[in-house]
């Protein structure tokens, strides 16, 4: 794209016949051009192999298998000097559409001169064969789409007609992915005319073989009777499709990006080829920095962002063997291997890889807005609606003004003689609303270094701050801004590390400081009322008051820690430390917001990782949050902190969980721990019973609230409670009573059994929802006096959804054939228990703890592990074996990382307190999990 066109390997003839040597080779290869194809050689053998007069079916076949060879040894030959270059992409994808030009050419001329000669050819029986797209533009990925113009004067002849007939055939047996159109100049005029797509492939045709002077009047026509005069329309439509794009593709900071497509990708880049060539009338962007559009530094940055994502690209090709655009979790590994980087630290190779790559994607983006600007500048582009729709713009204050609807700077120098300026530059743009002119940020990403220590520790400069996240409604806009223009980091160099910091695992959707981001748009979205349905809790707590600058201050550095050896949230205090006096709070709000940081997972943890209905769980909660400012606070940052991982990661499980958390902590910290004493507990749901069974009878009711120990009555809500009681009722102790009822609250489905106990109930439950495909996010299981099991589980499909009604009968008889042992899950499951291929690029290391504070009466059994179907079995089957009664199992995920906390006793109800107990015990688990995941990669 950098480059000019590549010369043409063929002079101008009105012969249909080529000489492909006498064309200029294009500069620098990767290779040197006769090894990556010997035309001369290659051509005297495909001419001997298709002698005049042959059948066309014995010729192709023998061309055929020539050109094969050839072209294989050419790709080896390519790969081989990429791989000794990995980044050296330019020389590589222009020797790729080197050697498919030969191939190209030489298709031609044995269709033209071998098989459909012509000796005294017809002004109308001319061909131009002409390159477009990508191809044209002489860039090529290991697998790109060969896209061809086959132009004729007039109507297509039947010669014509039968030269491309052959010619693609030969393509095709290649095994060639040929896009292709046969049109006249006039066609090509007139489809340009109706269709931006076809309009952008005509911009970039290069002549490769036949008629030279047909393919001369179409670029001239093209450009005299389509491209001029039409370049607001065009810059117009190639805006709207980018546009579209990203919607479809997603957003810039998304950990599978797609290199092609999405939003920094090639295609932007490529975009700002195709407007510059339509507007400026050059191919060669270099162009665009004499004609002003550019700054030498931005061109260079230009051309490293080309070189390197056009080299992730080949890499992405040449891994797969075929075009693949999105880098998937497999791919950024294997990339990130190929192109040189090194693990570093606490840092692995793919992660420092990964951020180069959305490093070079925001360069993109602001290459985009820089180029837009000077469209405007000549009222090429329309503004944008939305300000079009301004009546009358908003006033500025003095120093600004309004150019094209958005927020300029009257004087360059003046700005620049007060460096607060770079500050109240954001805060003039959140005060009236207005985008900020491109011209604008180029000026202050050029002298970022005005912001120094001094600026850092000005009392204005704090407060300029603080008001951009507090004061105008909008601190989402602001920060990202700042983020991109480098702003951010200079003003809080902490926050350097973690831009466009990549977290190698399925759990996060977004780099580190896109999430950070992301969290604080979540917290000024409750503030301003728009999810009180969603969070109410969070809502009421934001309504009731709390100190905003904390909360804002904690969210903008909870995870700023990342990307060290140390663990995040321990640096991240030690940061905030530093950070929260710098920004101007008080003692008393630093140290709240070190703490927030510091322990910024606890609520999440607890909630998704511990029994909440164990009063254990909520009394060590409480004890260490210690006041309710805190767990206000807390409980809002964790909400804005799961909301802000990924679109799909909060759910209606989660928030059942940190409701029912926050109001037992909330209630004990206000009413005393004796709030969570197990007798009123137990009492207060007895009770509850009792009044949802008013059609029960007081026999019954009786042995109801009498057949089960203390446990149950805790850790289960009233609604189960009732499933159980009808389960129960005149229940044989041959019977295997089921209920399967969606839980709307929790968005899972509740599946309830009552069968008599016996050893390894728990397993062979957790084996059957695994046959049938469900993941399980909380299990418990109880023992009646009377020797009755009663087990609830919450399941959901593998989209993260409760089952629908449809789908239930097979859920039901697949749970009963495995209780009455007619599948066995141990077998049964090896099927399954598969990891996708995107998956296996990710490894978790196995931890096992071993707690006996957490519970009052059990121990609690935490595996820390890398997920995958079957695993929960695999887990509670050897625990059963080991003669390990497990009365309930809380499962966390995190993308490909599970957390399965087990909650025990052995076989005479005691803990587990024997440190040789524990050591078999985990020597098995570790045991269980390796032969699964050895079973799931195979």
């Amino acid at each position: 794209m950098t480059l000019p066109h590549p010369a043409s390997p063929a002079q101008a003839s009105d012969d249909p016949k080529t000489d492909p040597d006498s064309g200029a080779t294009p500069d620098r290869l990767i290779a040197p051009p006769d090894r990556i194809l010997d035309i001369p050689t290659l051509r005297a053998a495909l001419f001997e192999a298709a002698p005049e007069g042959a059948p066309e079916t014995e010729v192709r076949a023998a061309v055929v298998s020539l050109l094969s060879e050839a072209r294989e040894r050419g790709r080896e030959t390519i790969a081989a000097a990429f791989s000794q270059n990995p980044r050296d992409a330019g020389p590589t994808t222009r020797a790729y559409a080197w050697l498919t030009d030969g191939i190209v050419r030489l298709v031609f001329e044995l269709a033209s001169e071998r098989l459909h000669k012509l000796h005294t050819p017809t002004d109308g029986e001319r061909i131009a064969l002409m390159a477009v797209g990508g191809y044209g533009r002489g860039e090529m990925a290991p697998y790109s789409d060969v896209d061809l113009l086959f132009l004729t004067p007039y109507k297509i002849t039947p010669w014509a007609e039968s030269v491309i007939e052959s010619m693609l055939y030969i393509l095709w047996d290649l095994k060639l992915k040929v896009g292709h159109a046969s049109r006249t100049v006039k066609d090509c005029i007139r489809l340009g005319g109706q269709d931006f797509t076809i309009r952008t492939s005509l911009l970039e045709t290069r002549y490769i073989a036949g008629h030279r002077p047909l393919a001369e009047e179409l670029e001239t026509r093209l450009q005299d009777e389509l491209f001029t005069g039409s370049e607001r329309a065009f810059v117009a439509a190639k805006l709207e499709e980018r546009g579209a794009r990203h919607r479809k593709h997603g957003l810039r900071y998304v950990v599978e990006p797609n290199v092609k497509e999405g939003k920094g990708g090639l295609r932007d880049l490529q975009s700002l080829f195709w407007i510059a060539k339509y507007v400026y009338h050059t191919s060669d962007t270099e162009q665009l920095v004499r004609l002003g559009v550019f700054r030498p530094e931005e061109y260079r940055t230009f051309f490293k962002a080309e070189n390197f994502l056009w080299a992730v690209r080949c890499h992405m090709h040449l891994l797969t063997g075929r075009a693949v655009e999105q880098l998937t979790f497999d791919l950024q590994v294997e990339v990130a291997a190929r192109m040189g980087y090194a693990d570093r630290a606490a840092r692995p190779a793919v992660e420092i890889f990964m951020q180069d790559y959305f490093r070079h994607a925001t360069e993109v983006g602001d290459l985009t807005r820089i180029l837009l600007t000077s469209l405007e500048a000549e009222q090429q582009k329309d503004a944008p609606l939305i300000l079009r729709m301004f009546k009358r713009g908003p006033q500025v204050r003095d120093g600004y003004q309004i150019v094209n609807n958005r927020l300029a700077i009257a004087d360059d120098a003046c700005f620049l003689s007060d460096k607060m300026n770079i500050l109240r530059l954001f805060e003039e743009a959140l005060r009236t609303g207005l985008l900020i002119h491109p011209d604008a940020m180029r000026l202050i990403k050029a002298n970022l270094r005005l912001i120094d220590e001094d600026m850092r520790r000005d009392k204005e400069a704090r407060q300029i701050f603080l008001d951009l996240l507090l004061k105008h409604g909008n601190p989402e806009r602001a920060l990202r801004r700042m983020n991109e223009l480098g702003v951010l980091s200079a003003f809080i160099p902490e926050f350097h590390p973690i831009v466009a910091m990549m977290q190698f695992n399925m759990y996060h959707a977004f780099t580190v400081d896109e999430h950070t981001i992301q969290c604080i748009r979540n917290l000024s979205e409750i503030e301003h009322g728009n999810l009180v349905e969603e969070l109410p809790v969070a809502s009421t707590i934001l309504e009731e008051g709390v100190n905003r600058k904390v909360l804002y201050v904690a969210l903008l550095l909870h995870d700023i820690g990342k990307g060290r050896e140390e663990d995040h949230s321990a640096l991240g205090a030690r940061i905030a430390r530093r950070v929260a006096p710098r920004l101007g709070l008080n003692r008393s709000e630093c140290a709240t917001v070190e703490w927030l940081v510091r322990y910024h997972l606890l609520m999440s943890d607890m909630a998704q990782k511990r029994d909440i209905a164990d009063p254990r769980t909520v009394r060590d909660f409480a004890k260490a949050v210690q006041t309710k400012e805190r767990l206000d606070l807390l409980c809002v940052l964790t909400v804005c902190d799961i909301r802000g991982v990924g679109p799909n990661t909060w759910n209606n499980w989660k928030a059942a969980l940190l409701r029912a958390l926050y109001r037992q902590t909330r209630r004990a910290l206000e009413d005393g721990m004796e709030a969570l004493n197990r007798e009123n507990r137990g009492a207060e749901a007895k009770k509850s019973l009792r009044e949802a069974l008013t059609d029960w009878d007081t026999k019954a009711l009786r042995t109801e609230t009498a057949r089960h120990y203390e446990p149950y009555w805790q850790g289960l809500h009233v609604t189960a409670h009732v499933v159980f009681a009808n389960l129960l009722r005149d229940i044989g102790t041959d019977e295997i009573r089921i209920d399967i009822h969606p839980d709307e609250d929790r968005d899972a489905t509740r599946v309830c059994f009552a069968l008599a106990d016996h050893p390894g109930i728990f397993s062979r439950l957790a084996g059957a929802l695994a046959l049938v495909g469900a993941n399980v996010v909380d299990a418990r299981t109880f023992t009646s006096k009377d020797g009755f099991a009663t087990a609830v589980f919450w399941i959901q499909d593998s989209d993260g959804s409760p089952y629908e009604n449809i789908r239930i009968p097979r859920l039901r008889d697949m749970i009963n054939k495995t209780l009455l042992g007619e599948v066995k899950p141990r077998e049964a499951i090896r099927s399954k228990d598969k990891l996708k291929k995107r998956e296996r690029a990710f490894r978790v290391p196995t931890s096992i703890t071993f707690d006996n504070e957490g519970s009052e009466i059990y121990t609690i059994i935490e595996v820390d592990t890398r997920d995958r179907p079957g695993l929960l079995y695999d887990l509670t089957r050897t625990l059963s074996e080991s003669n390990v009664y497990i009365a309930s199992a809380v499962i966390a995920t995190y993308g490909e990382q599970v957390v399965d906390s087990f909650y025990v006793k052995d076989m005479f109800g005691l803990k587990f307190f024997t440190p040789s107990k524990q050591r078999t015990l985990e020597k098995r688990l570790r045991a269980a999990i390796d032969a699964g995941a050895e079973r799931a990669e195979g």
